[in-house]
């Protein structure tokens, strides 16, 4: 059994970005299973906090990476840049403190806006961190779902079959890259 750990970018409780996650969860193989963690809880990173040992939700998380085969990404963008949760989930996953768990983490990105661009810009930035980090980032396909409130529905529905493909295609090659990595 193959373990993906989905992680969101977005905090809203209807959030789009955590809607294609549990859609990317539905669309999954039977040997692949998809945990989704809750981000909310996680403190700003301070490295006094990470030496000193470190909160229970970081412990978490970093915990969940650790008993991940790989990452699924998702977030929206915010002023050309992925938010800030997701950095600081980043920078606790990363830290050359408790240890950089991201360095060669099979990882695959995707992300939904309700503006033209999608998530292009945003997923650039993120990229370029995760290779700071070292991370194994699936290259193809990439997916930016734009004007995203014209294809998900109020209950959280992707209504969109190619997106829907997309992401199947995605799961397909971030479990290739697990099972080759491995």
């Amino acid at each position: 059994m193959i373990h993906i750990l989905g992680i969101s970018g977005s905090l809203r409780k209807a959030s789009y970005n955590t809607s294609l996650l549990r859609m990317a969860s539905s669309l999954a193989p039977d040997d692949v299973s998809m945990q989704i963690f809750d981000l909310s809880p996680l403190p700003l990173y301070n490295d006094d906090l990470a030496k000193n040992n470190p909160p229970a939700p970081v412990n978490d998380f970093r915990k969940s990476i650790i008993q991940s085969d790989g990452l699924l990404i998702a977030s929206p963008e915010y002023n050309y840049s992925f938010t800030g949760i997701l950095k600081n989930a980043i920078d606790w996953a990363s830290t050359d403190t408790l240890g950089n768990l991201l360095a060669g983490k099979p990882t695959a990105i995707m992300g939904a806006s309700p503006s033209a661009f999608g998530t292009t810009r945003s997923q650039l930035h993120l990229r370029q961190i995760l290779y700071a980090a070292n991370t194994n980032v699936i290259r193809r396909p990439e997916i930016a779902i734009r004007h995203v409130h014209t294809v998900i529905d109020e209950h959280g529905k992707l209504n969109d079959d190619y997106a829907i493909e997309k992401i199947k295609t995605l799961l397909a090659a971030l479990t290739e890259e697990i099972i080759t990595a491995a």
